[in-house]
């Protein structure tokens, strides 16, 4: 047979499309190497790495670089000068014209009119008064008035705006001029980046056991205690910037700058951030940036009158099933906004990274909405990846580890896109980790559809050990999702109306309870263990957290019952609950001292159906855990990759019909 023609001249066929990638894309071979299945979509990795670097690069033409760039909050919304004097500036390229008005002007809509200047940008100047003090003092209430094109006087808060606050029974927030005399300052330099991540997700404002709103002051002297005991070494805060509806659980955000006043002053949030990196503890942010609230009087949404400004227009610019609103991710302001939000919490909290939500709503035009992923790579290339979000994901994942090397950056991922936790100079999405959201998934469907003697071995190892290679994941047996009200949690699935009666120390040991508590641990282990290399566990439900979660709303008459976490119950010596959280603080401490979860992926040794054991070695251990319903084992054999003796590393273990 005759070889086949080489191209002619300026052909570009497969092998030549191949080496342009890998030209243009740095270490695009590297990512190729891990996966080669990812050859034939070396276009689109080349694509979005240019695209990338021509928007970095157009940043540093007109604007001298990202690090300036992102220092938006520097001059937009209103600032003290050197003089006395304030400096305004907002982006309203919809207006006729903007004012300032406020308690300083005797809320005279008029009297302070900002200066158009080009791009949409509006300016004012408000000179000091004779003493050099500001006209506007701290604790000031202010609007910004927009007169749109259509004539209509609109009262707006600025985008910018760093606290706000509902008073009484207000229907919506005021801004609040928050520039204190004495800001609070940090006393205590941030932890190292920990090589394990053990990561504690929590709420404040459900953090009490009292029917209220918990505060920062209350979190950081009861809470954190609680979880540096746990030997938890990582916080993710939700719910912290500003959202008007306190049920949205912060998914609602009306103010991207402006820490949730409801909780407590900016200076407590700093306190409570600087107290955890004085335990050795780092602090995560749950960052939104997938959408925002259609709030127009105290949020973006119709902030210059129009339907656009920071959002797409038309249809495209709501999300139907979230009824809000979605963010142009191409426009020059709305980045110039958005890489600003990632530096102020990093750079005026001191936050360590975030966890960035609805990360597959922004990958894709779809949104995720009625999509499956079967795993099919054409799912994840091509036309519906909206590709403008994907490069800001990565110039938010550059900008983060450019400022601050050790910060970490997770991606609420349910569509397994690849790459989206490898680096950005291998054409990746630039995150650290990504959650393992088919965990707590396959754990709920065990429980809710399959007796304990026909749960598969072979398909919860598939489950727990289903990731990239050298992709990180953060594994989870149960987060705030299976905790809210429509869900349940593992402990309500394991043992719910017992553990009204049952879980006094003093009550009988039913069989109900005695499946529940054992199985409680075994799973949060196996998942610890096997399931990434990272770990989450959401606020009370290392103890097993009785009931659900749920805000006060009209559908329970704003009852502030469900929206709590029981601490108090594993303070109580006659509880069983106390049995859950201490297993919980070893499985923590033993990972700690060995040290799995930064360890290669563990070796699967045994998933043997008719015994129902699952045996794997990770980080120089042999885990062996037995989920029969009714049968024990004594001189249980196993292969090993290390021959010697193993002795029981935890006590406690032995509860769990588990060896280590």
């Amino acid at each position: 047979m005759a070889a086949p023609a080489a191209p002619a001249a300026g052909e570009t066929g497969p092998d030549a499309r191949l080496e342009a990638a890998l030209a243009d894309v740095p270490e695009l071979a590297r990512l190729l190497e891990i996966d080669p299945y990812l050859k034939p979509f070396a276009a689109d990795f080349q694509r979005r790495y240019k695209k990338f670097s021509q928007v970095l690069h157009d940043i540093g033409e007109n604007e001298g670089g990202i690090d300036k760039f992102s220092r938006g909050y520097e001059s937009f919304g209103i600032h003290r000068c050197s003089d006395g004097g304030i400096y305004c500036k907002e982006w309203a390229p919809g207006a006729e014209g903007v004012f300032l008005t406020g308690e300083f002007s005797g809320w005279n809509p008029f009297s302070h009119p900002y200066k158009k200047l080009e791009y949409g940008k509006w300016e004012l100047y408000i000179p000091p008064k004779q003493n050099k003090s500001p006209l506007i003092p701290h604790g000031s209430k202010l609007k910004v008035v927009i007169t749109s094109k259509s004539g209509e006087i609109l009262y707006r808060i600025s985008p910018w705006a760093k606290y706000v606050v509902r008073e009484n029974n207000n229907v919506n927030y005021d801004w609040i001029h928050w520039a204190p005399e004495d800001p609070y300052k940090f006393k205590h330099s941030r932890p190292k980046k920990p090589r394990s991540l053990r990561i504690y997700e929590s709420h404040v404002g459900i953090s009490s056991h009292e029917g209220k709103i918990a505060s920062y002051k209350h979190f950081t002297s009861n809470v954190l205690p609680r979880i540096k005991d746990l030997g938890y070494n990582c916080i993710q805060l939700m719910a912290i910037k500003e959202h008007a509806y306190y049920a949205s659980f912060g998914y609602q955000i009306t103010s991207f700058f402006a820490a949730s006043s409801r909780y407590g002053t900016p200076e407590e949030l700093k306190e409570l951030v600087d107290t955890a990196h004085s335990m050795g503890i780092v602090v995560l942010l749950d960052v939104v940036h997938s959408h925002a609230s259609k709030n127009s009087e105290d949020g973006l949404n119709m902030f210059d009158g129009t339907d656009s400004c920071y959002f797409h227009s038309g249809p495209r610019g709501t999300h139907d099933l979230w009824d809000s609103r979605l963010f142009i991710y191409s426009s020059w302001e709305v980045l110039r906004f958005l890489l600003s939000n990632i530096r102020w919490w990093l750079e005026e909290y001191c936050f360590d990274g975030f966890r960035f939500d609805g990360v597959t709503s922004m990958l894709y035009h779809h949104h995720g909405m009625g999509q499956g992923f079967s795993g099919d790579y054409n799912e994840y290339f091509g036309l519906q990846v909206d590709e403008d979000a994907l490069i800001y994901l990565m110039l938010a994942n550059h900008l983060a580890h450019t400022l601050y090397p050790d910060s970490i950056t997770i991606a609420e991922d349910v569509s397994g896109m690849p790459a989206l936790c490898s680096p950005t100079s291998q054409g990746g999405g630039g995150f650290d980790y990504r959650l393992a959201m088919a965990i707590p998934d396959k754990w709920i469907q065990l429980l809710k559809e399959f007796k304990d003697e026909d749960w598969n071995m072979g398909n919860i190892v598939y489950t727990l050990t289903n990731r990239r290679y050298l992709e990180k994941c953060v594994a989870y047996a149960e987060s705030h999702d299976q905790a809210l009200v429509g869900d349940k949690t593992l402990a309500f699935w394991l043992m719910d109306a017992e553990m009204y009666t049952n879980m006094s120390v003093l009550a009988p040991f039913t069989p109900v309870i005695d499946r529940g508590i054992q199985l409680h641990k075994m799973i949060r282990l196996i998942t610890h263990g096997l399931g990434g290399e990272g770990y989450l566990n959401f606020m009370g439900n290392e103890f097993g957290h009785p009931e659900w979660l749920d805000f006060p709303r009209k559908g329970n008459n704003e009852s502030y019952h469900y929206a709590r976490r029981q601490f108090n119950l594993t303070d109580d010596d006659l509880l069983r609950y106390k049995f859950l959280n201490n297993f919980d603080r070893d499985m923590n401490r033993l990972e700690e001292r060995c040290g799995w979860l930064s360890a290669p992926q563990a070796y699967v040794s045994e998933k043997h159906e008719a015994n129902k054991t699952i045996t794997f070695e990770r980080a120089g251990l042999l885990f062996i855990f037995n989920f029969h319903p009714s049968k024990s084992y004594t001189d249980y054999r196993v292969g090993t990759a290390t021959p010697g003796k193993y002795p029981f590393l935890c006590q406690c273990m032995c509860l769990l019909r588990c060896n280590i």
